[in-house]
C-alpha cells in the first residue's frame, strides 16, 4: 500500500521516516519529495509498504503524532489523476496582451466620434485660443 505523509518537518530524513513506519512493518520505499529549484523538502512524502494490515496499523498508529516537533498527516495516498503531458498549469488564455482588448466600453469610441462631429457642425472646432481676434 501506498502511503501520503503530510506535514513534515523540512528537517525530517527519509532515513528517519522509513524507522518510524518499520515500527509497524516492512517498508519497500520511502520517497521525501523535495522541490526542484531548491532541493528543500515540500514538507510531505510517500511509504510504500507490501503488507496492507502492516500499511493500516501504521496509518492508524501514527496519523496526527508528534515527528520531528511536526502532528504527522497521513493516510493511503490516492492515485495520481492524469497530468497534462505538455506541464505547467493554469489557464492558455490569462496574462499577456489580447488584440480584442478596447480599454473600455465598446461603444465609447463611436458616441465620441459623434460628439466631436456634432462640436464641429455648431461652429466651435475646441481648439480656440479663447482671445479675441482684434
Amino acid at each position: 500500500m501506498n502511503i501520503y505523509v503530510g506535514n513534515l518537518s523540512f528537517s525530517t530524513t527519509e532515513e528517519g521516516l522509513r524507522g518510524l513506519f518499520e515500527q509497524s512493518g516492512q517498508v519497500d520505499t520511502v520517497t521525501i519529495i523535495q522541490d526542484r529549484v531548491t532541493g528543500r523538502s515540500r514538507g510531505f512524502g510517500f511509504v510504500e509498504m507490501p503488507n496492507d494490515s502492516d500499511a493500516q496499523a501504521a496509518i492508524d498508529a501514527l496519523d496526527g503524532n508528534d515527528f520531528d516537533g511536526r502532528n504527522l498527516k497521513v493516510n493511503q495516498a490516492k492515485e495520481r489523476a492524469d497530468r497534462d503531458p505538455r506541464g505547467g498549469g493554469g489557464r492558455r488564455d490569462s496574462g499577456g496582451y489580447d488584440s480584442n482588448r478596447s480599454g473600455g466600453d465598446e461603444g465609447n469610441a463611436v458616441s465620441g466620434a459623434e460628439d466631436a462631429e456634432d462640436t464641429n457642425k455648431a461652429g466651435d472646432s475646441g481648439f480656440g485660443s479663447g482671445l479675441d481676434d482684434d
